[in-house]
């Protein structure tokens, strides 16, 4: 079944269904015409051979009719038999007469249409039956009757007659040669016909196979021009064909790998939707965003919550009023700027983009801006109005004893000092971010140089009555950095932890050494950071809430100095806080060779 459904078994069907119907045809034609002509021909010579008898019998009347009857003998062939009446009297019959089965003289006589040959002198040609004297069996015989004319003779006639056995014999033999021609013919054909399908669709499976494999992409796949009629053109199309996909899929390939790499460089996120709300493309800048969605809502179980509302809610009313909707957004101290544009596709809405900008930095800016006036302001305005104020009370007189004028000097000394730490400060920060900073390496053990700091901060710990101690994993390691710079970052954290932990709370020091490099966390019990101030925390002049410290304010500065400094050593900082819960501040610094 499989190869009668292919296209060879179809065509080797039908030209085989063609030839056999116009065999068939042929044939039975073909029959029918040599069975006719084999009748006509054994008929004319009948005929013939009768006239010929009967010429010769009138060429040799009365004495000599012997030898024109030896003569008529001689004509005849083996199975061909001749009844000569003479007269009503003298009839003869072939010597190959068969007695049991002949034409008798009787039966002629009976015969109307025998009759007519004496009464009419014309020749008559009739299909009749001898009766058998042996069995009941009638066997067919075409008999032909011709007019004899002897002198003095009235009833004269030449009947000749020939078994209809003999005729179908010959036509049985011209049907079986006509037979065996045509299943030679057929035989033939079969052979033809499987070659010739099978030539012509050669180059079809070809093609198939071929479109088989541009179908799994191997577009370079091509199919053999082996002739130059229709398939062979029908092939060099298929091979312009794969040429034009490969170029047209190669073209495509390079705009979406063009698309790609333009979205993965934007620093602009990006989220294309389909019309049903369905997330189709994303870039990274839009992936960090849908993260920080995601540890927002502490993970999402359905699909409705895997897109902020505040977006949904732009691309439903992108979609209704097929215009550009702007929004903002923030999350985990971050905020974004959307704005979700409609996607037509043959003036059809087939969904949306949306374009999120980070505008955390262009926010902390411009709060820094902002800030930055004031919190100069405030650090230098306590000082100078106390310079101005005990300077003032000096100068009118106000201190009577030496000790009180002491004491105000001292008072003058210290806010002194203070602006001039301030100035020096803002001085070294401003080295450092323009790069001048600079570092003196050298290789330290950790265990060492951490306990060092953590019995400097000891004294500090127990006035607060609070836990201070480290955890140093491999105590002999040592790291290559500048110690003075790091004790420098670690003290501002350890002081920041002190002074924001309330009493009976703990500050825990912890390094670990790791493959590529030591990580130091400094961990308190403190109150915490609110989540609004920590994308702050490294800015200058941050300050957390004047409440939760204990009358040691500092500058402002110290976080913004450390970032700088870790920055310097290639390294990275970090802050984790929960209100309530305590802060962690951590920073890496890489092993360098």
């Amino acid at each position: 079944m499989t190869f009668l459904r292919s296209v060879v078994g179809k065509l080797w069907f039908t030209i085989i269904l063609l030839v056999s119907f116009v065999l068939f045809i042929l044939t039975v034609m073909l029959l029918e015409l040599f069975q006719n002509h084999n009748i006509l021909e054994t008929k004319n010579t009948l005929t013939n051979t009768a006239e010929k008898i009967a010429n010769v019998l009138e060429a040799h009347p009365n004495d000599k009719f012997p030898l024109g009857l030896e003569i008529s003998w001689e004509i005849i062939d083996d199975v061909t038999k001749v009844v000569i009446v003479k007269n009503d009297h003298e009839v003869y019959y072939s010597p190959n007469t068969d007695k049991n089965k002949k034409l008798s003289f009787k039966d002629i006589q009976n015969d109307p249409d025998f009759s007519a040959v004496f009464h009419h002198k014309k020749t008559i040609e009739k299909v009749s039956n001898l009766s058998s004297k042996n069995n009941n069996e009638d066997a067919s015989y075409s008999i032909i009757g011709v007019p004899l004319h002897l002198p003095g003779e009235k009833n004269g006639a030449v009947f000749i007659y020939q078994s209809l056995e003999v005729m179908k014999e010959t036509s049985n033999e011209t049907t079986k040669y006509i037979l065996l021609v045509a299943g030679v013919a057929i035989i033939l054909t079969t052979i033809f016909a499987f070659f010739l399908s099978t030539r012509i669709t050669s180059p079809l499976r070809k093609m198939r196979e071929a479109a088989f494999e541009v179908a799994r992409g191997k577009f370079d796949t091509k199919v053999p021009i082996l002739t130059h009629d229709e398939i062979g053109e029908l092939a060099t199309a298929f091979n312009q064909m794969g040429r034009q996909l490969k170029f047209n899929m190669n073209a495509l390939s390079q705009e979406k790998e063009q698309l790609a790499s333009i979205l993965s460089s934007m620093a602009d996120g990006v989220i294309t939707f389909n019309r049903d709300g369905t997330i189709l493309i994303t870039n990274p800048p839009a992936d960090r965003f849908l993260q920080y969605w995601y540890y927002e809502k502490g993970g999402f179980t359905t699909d409705a919550e895997a897109i902020p509302s505040q977006v949904m809610e732009l691309f439903q009313k992108s979609l209704e009023t097929e215009k550009e909707q702007i929004g903002e957004i923030s999350l985990q101290g971050r905020h974004w700027v959307i704005l979700v544009s409609p996607l037509y596709s043959n003036r059809f809405i087939r969904g949306a983009v949306a374009v999120l900008r980070d505008m955390t930095e262009e926010r902390q800016l411009e709060k820094m801006r902002k800030d930055f006036i004031a919190n100069v302001s405030h650090e230098l305005r306590t000082p100078i109005s106390m310079l101005q104020g005990y300077s003032e009370a000096i100068v009118d007189d106000i201190a009577e004893t030496q000790e009180e004028k002491k004491e105000m000097a001292r008072v003058i000394y210290d806010e002194s000092l203070r602006m001039g730490r301030l100035v020096n400060e803002l001085l070294d920060l401003a080295r450092m971010e323009a790069g001048h900073i600079h570092l003196s390496m050298e290789e330290v053990n950790l265990s060492a140089f951490i306990n060092r700091i953590i019995y400097k901060f000891q004294g500090i710990a127990k006035d607060n009555e609070i836990l201070l101690y480290a955890e140093v994993e491999n105590e002999s390691s040592t790291v290559l950095f500048d110690p003075d710079r790091i004790e420098q970052v670690l003290t501002n954290l350890i002081d920041n932890a002190i002074r924001h932990t309330p009493k009976g709370g703990q500050v825990k020091v912890i390094v670990v050494n790791e493959d590529k490099g030591v990580k130091m966390e400094v961990k308190d019990s403190g109150s915490g950071i609110p989540e609004e101030d920590l994308p702050f925390v490294f800015e200058r002049f941050y300050k957390a809430d004047k409440a939760r410290t204990r009358g040691r304010a500092g500058t402002g500065l110290g976080l913004a100095i450390a970032k700088n400094i870790i920055d310097a050593h290639h390294g990275s900082v970090a802050v984790q806080s929960k209100m309530g819960k305590g802060t962690t501040f951590s920073f890496f610094l890489p092993r360098k060779k």
